[in-house]
């Protein structure tokens, strides 16, 4: 109980730190794809789409009898897409894009506040510098975990559909592979949150039951 009290502390004390390192996070995150598509491809995008995302929800609640259905459905519906359109075939093919998806903006969201709530976390850890590197290094494996299965980018050569893989064929891995491993994001997400979850715990509990402090050399010893 000690440390589930220790923990809601934390969150009450850290919470607007906590809510705007999301939102940034969140935000930044988008930048870095559409950076990574224009070095990728060497273009720069000439098209911005804007969806009626409120429009689009409300026709999704008035059409779809599920409840569990309608909610799935209205988180990914599109909010904005940039891209690159290419117009020597017809009317133009979008060559890749980056699609800003409602549901994938709150798991950012989340994700930054987990980030945010584990390094504020070890920056008062008593621990050593060494233990101190490897809680943050598996901060940023959990991290790496999640924003990497979250992309929103689409290829042409990768059917189009925005998915996290389209950053592993930009990487240069097969596309083939690629799309195969498209089923595993869930997965990776999940674990990516279960690590960040076990860290906060391991460092929530390290503030309420914090390690004794180790005698110095020399110090008597009682009889």
């Amino acid at each position: 109980m000690l440390v589930l009290s220790t923990l809601w502390d934390e969150l009450r004390g850290n919470w607007k730190t906590m809510a705007l390192h999301g939102l940034v996070f969140a935000l930044i995150f988008q930048v870095v794809m559409m950076i990574a598509l224009i070095v990728r491809f060497q273009d720069i995008p000439n098209y911005v789409t804007f969806y009626d995302w409120f429009g689009s929800a409300a026709h999704i609640i008035q059409s779809t009898p599920s409840w569990r259905d309608a909610v799935h459905i209205i988180w990914e519906e599109w909010l904005i897409e940039i891209g690159y359109m290419n117009y020597d075939y017809g009317m133009g093919i979008s060559e890749w894009s980056l699609n800003v998806v409602p549901s994938r903006l709150f798991v950012l969201f989340i994700l930054g506040a987990m980030v945010s709530l584990c390094l504020a976390l070890v920056r008062r850890d008593t621990c050593d510098a060494g233990t101190s590197t490897t809680m943050r290094a598996t901060t940023g494996l959990g991290a790496l975990l999640v924003a990497m299965t979250n992309a929103t980018m689409s290829w042409v050569v990768c059917c189009a559909t925005p998915s996290w893989v389209v950053g592993l064929a930009m990487l240069g891995l097969g596309v083939s592979t690629s799309l195969a491993l498209e089923t595993m994001g869930p997965v990776l997400t999940s674990m990516g949150f279960g690590t960040l979850s076990i860290l906060i715990v391991v460092l929530a509990a390290r503030k309420a039951y914090p390690p004794a402090e180790p005698e110095p050399k020399g110090a008597p010893v009682d009889a």
